[in-house]
């Protein structure tokens, strides 16, 4: 993660006190997470590792093609595209953390199904292995995002198997994954996302199981994620982007993205002669000694 420290004149009116006289920059925030009690440690029943058969989908145009080299979890794959591996962070999925992975929080906990969820996209991508040969797999990119990445350094793509199916879409259909929009709707297809996530929801299909996670004995302790709460967060939280999408189409000298290095700097440049509106995640803000603020924006 490479945070931009908006110590800048031109800046310091992102969140500054009645005295400061800089040029105005409005920050809009994306809510933040919904409260959640603390998690212990985590029971549930396995998750069959058989493969699920699905119809082939139609395949997307792909712009890139890699070989597997691992596959850490149901959403983290590394692929080797020439003489580089890149690792893979999917998007609109988020699986479930498997255990002892050193990562989980109390919205997103280590879990017994993320263990087997993990296990499971380790057995399907061998599924494809031929004559000991790795399986080639295609980079599926939203329009214009070709090479973006999150805050750490991973490439965001949608994952087509040699069969032809979109994987991404593949862990919603078998309730593996959520439809993730943290982060946005899907910009290659919402409505199928979103859609193949009502399906799974109503066929009660891998997390939305009432017994997923659910200890075997009572009283033995576990860990749930608390979708029931994140969902409605996640859509506020898309609904915010694709407002601020809306914005930068129409007014793209005035409106910038907080995670972009570049679209910042232009900011700077803009704010200098007329106010700018700047859409991120603020992760701290500084009270300076002359009465202004400095804001520390979350940026890759």
């Amino acid at each position: 993660m490479r945070p931009i420290l908006l110590a800048l004149a031109a800046l310091l009116a992102a969140c500054t006190s009645a005295r400061s006289t800089a040029p105005a920059v409005h920050a809009a925030i994306a809510p933040r997470a919904p409260a959640a009690p603390a998690m212990q440690a985590q029971v549930a029943p396995a998750v069959p590792a058989e493969r699920t058969t699905l119809a082939p989908a139609t395949r997307p145009e792909v712009t890139l093609w890699g070989d597997v080299v691992r596959v850490v979890d149901g959403d983290t794959i590394h692929v080797k595209v020439g003489d580089k591996v890149e690792k893979l962070r999917l998007l609109s999925v988020d699986t479930e953390e498997k255990l002892g992975s050193g990562a989980g929080s109390a919205t997103k906990p280590q879990t017994v199904f993320g263990e087997a969820c993990a296990l499971w996209a380790q057995d399907y991508f061998k599924s494809f292995e031929k004559d000991g040969a790795p399986v080639r797999v295609g980079l599926l990119f939203p329009k214009g995002r070709e090479n973006h990445r999150d805050v750490y350094g991973r490439l965001l793509c949608h994952v087509i198997l040699p069969d032809g199916v979109d994987f991404n879409l593949l862990l919603v259909k078998l309730g593996k994954s959520p439809y993730f929009t943290k982060y946005g709707y899907s910009e290659i297809d919402h409505a199928v996302f979103a859609a193949a996530q009502e399906k799974a929801r109503a066929q009660h299909l891998g997390i939305w199981d009432p017994a997923t996670n659910k200890p075997k004995t009572e009283g033995t302790p576990s860990a749930a994620r608390p979708y029931d709460r994140l969902l409605p967060w996640w859509d506020a939280r898309a609904e915010a982007v694709k407002t601020f999408a809306t914005l930068h189409a129409q007014q793209p000298e005035r409106v910038f993205e907080a995670e972009s290095g570049d679209s910042l700097a232009r900011a700077v440049e803009r704010s200098a002669t007329m106010p700018v509106l700047v859409f991120g995640e603020i992760d701290r803000i500084f009270d300076e000694d002359d009465g202004s603020q400095t804001v520390l924006m979350r940026a890759t």
